[in-house]
């Protein structure tokens, strides 16, 4: 069973990834979007980890659909990528 603590930890480290993607998203000339959409993912990911200790309805909603949003970004922009990349 996670302690309290650790899933404190892990839902500041997820927090840490929102935000240091939205900073990227904001000083980057040119957005990777498979990049932004991977590390906001991954940042909804530990926050849920982190609500399942610590649970918060209106959390756990934001999250949920943060993570549904960057999984979408995600899929969009590696499906576009390789129409690009295609010989």
């Amino acid at each position: 069973m996670m302690t309290s603590s650790t899933a404190d930890i892990i839902g500041l480290v997820g927090s840490a990834l929102f935000i240091g993607a939205f900073l990227y998203a904001n000083i980057t000339p040119a957005l990777n979007k498979v990049i932004f959409n991977s590390v906001n993912l991954i940042g909804a990911a530990l926050l849920l980890i982190s609500l399942w200790v610590n649970f918060n309805l209106a959390a756990f909603v934001l999250e949920v659909a943060w993570a549904i949003i960057a999984l979408f970004g995600l899929i969009r922009a590696l499906t576009t990528s390789a129409k690009i990349t295609a010989p």
